[in-house]
């Protein structure tokens, strides 16, 4: 990539993260998409409601642009973890045009303001709420792609479907008898490593 804009960069690598994150919810059914992998609930869909809401805030209240609508992040007087699981009322549809609607939101934002430009987190304790357009992204960038990650556990302990993108896997190539003898080496490695500790 030879783009110098620093704004049209970072853009970029939030869309790629955006894109992967959608990516995992392709194929599996509504109770695959919804259903806790993890002993802290993590789940596809949660993630991505979770991003639609860190969107809103962190592009809409924050920078004066609040969203017009309906949304699906989490309200002050919910219950802890709301923004991270979806409803059974809560269609895949909806979280995922709502996650949509909040990129169209952001990337006005985008288009509106500098990078330099100054806004107030509501949520960050005040004193300490002021936040740069440039410190947003990255913040959000980081966060979403750091989703995305846990997005790709969880789809391939759902189905064994893993990478980054439909378009760049970004996985040795072998067939299923070469990551089974590769994750053994692992697995002897982790075990003889044990043993000496």
């Amino acid at each position: 990539m030879t783009e110098s804009d620093p704004k049209v960069v970072l853009r970029l690598y939030l869309q790629f993260a955006r894109d992967a994150l959608l990516w995992k919810l392709e194929g599996l059914s509504e109770y695959d998409i919804r259903r806790p992998m993890t002993p802290t609930g993590t789940n596809l869909l949660g993630l991505v409601k979770h991003a639609t809401g860190a969107e809103l805030g962190y592009f809409g209240a924050t920078f004066g642009r609040p969203a017009a609508g309906p949304q699906l992040s989490a309200v002050a007087d919910a219950e802890p973890n709301a923004d991270m699981w979806a409803t059974a009322e809560e269609s895949r549809a909806q979280i995922v045009e709502g996650y949509r609607r909040a990129w169209e939101h952001a990337d006005a934002t985008f288009d509106s303001l500098e990078l330099d430009a100054v806004g107030k987190v509501p949520w960050w304790p005040a004193g300490q709420d002021d936040v740069t357009l440039f410190h947003a992204l990255v913040r959000v960038i980081g966060d979403t792609h750091r989703h995305a990650g846990h997005a790709d556990i969880v789809r391939e302990l759902i189905d064994g479907s893993a990478g980054m993108s439909e378009n760049n896997i970004g996985l040795a190539s072998g067939d299923q008898a070469w990551w089974e003898n590769y994750r053994d080496r692992l697995e002897q490695a982790a075990k003889e490593a044990g043993g000496r500790g």
